[in-house]
């Protein structure tokens, strides 16, 4: 996992940042804030976060679902860009890292927009199907444990409307995708989850390489 873009030696990050990102003051300080945990790196780069934003709003997005909420940046920079009549479904199943996440939510007014789930994912992916919300959602954000990716992708899949986005976080994996010397289950787990997208004939498909690597999935 990486909280920068790869593949960028520092000054041309920086000057990258320096031209592009317009984070708001409760964003840098929820990022400031996450850069103390000791799990930091979990955090979502601000330019893919500024990225997100951007597709929320081109698509017109008023539902949207997560998966994987850590301290909350990337719910709130989605929050922060959908209507206000706008709503997250957000999962995680960790209280101590979603408690940071709810205060910079009520701080920064948007806390109504956002309905946290903590529970295992794919138990609240299946209530929702069963509820009925099949191609209700405009915009999925995939960026929880890795050994569930395809899991997860096929219930999003299925909540998500024709023409609606779906978002795959660290697909690029800090570069051990393409390295076949490395063998762990999560690294050979990513591979066989591209390859699959590759081949997935129900989306139209781009891997952008911003921050760990983001494939968009367009459902057809």
């Amino acid at each position: 996992m990486t909280n920068q873009t790869l593949g960028l030696e520092p000054n041309l990050y920086n000057y990258l940042l320096s031209v592009s990102l317009r984070e708001s003051e409760i964003l840098a300080q929820l990022r400031q804030e996450t850069a103390q945990h000791p799990m930091a790196r979990m955090q979502i780069a601000p330019e893919q976060g500024q990225f997100m934003a951007l597709l929320v709003q081109l698509i017109g997005a008023k539902k949207t679902l997560e998966l994987g909420v850590f301290t909350g940046y990337s719910t709130l920079v989605v929050a922060l860009a959908l209507p206000p009549d706008g709503k997250v479904v957000a999962c995680d199943v960790n209280e101590e890292f979603t408690a940071i996440a709810r205060r910079y939510w009520q701080q920064a007014g948007v806390a109504d927009k956002i309905d946290l789930h903590i529970a295992p994912a794919l138990e609240t992916l299946n209530s929702l199907l069963a509820a009925g919300e099949a191609e209700t959602f405009d915009f999925a954000f995939i960026d929880a444990d890795k050994s569930n990716y395809d899991a997860y992708y096929e219930r999003s899949l299925q909540l998500v409307r024709p023409g609606g986005l779906i978002a795959i976080d660290n697909v690029l994996w800090s570069g051990r995708v393409a390295d076949l010397q490395v063998q762990d289950n999560r690294t050979r787990k990513i591979r066989t989850f591209n390859q699959k997208l590759h081949q997935d004939q129900r989306i139209t498909l781009s891997l952008i390489p911003i921050a760990d690597g983001l494939t968009l999935a367009l459902k057809n």
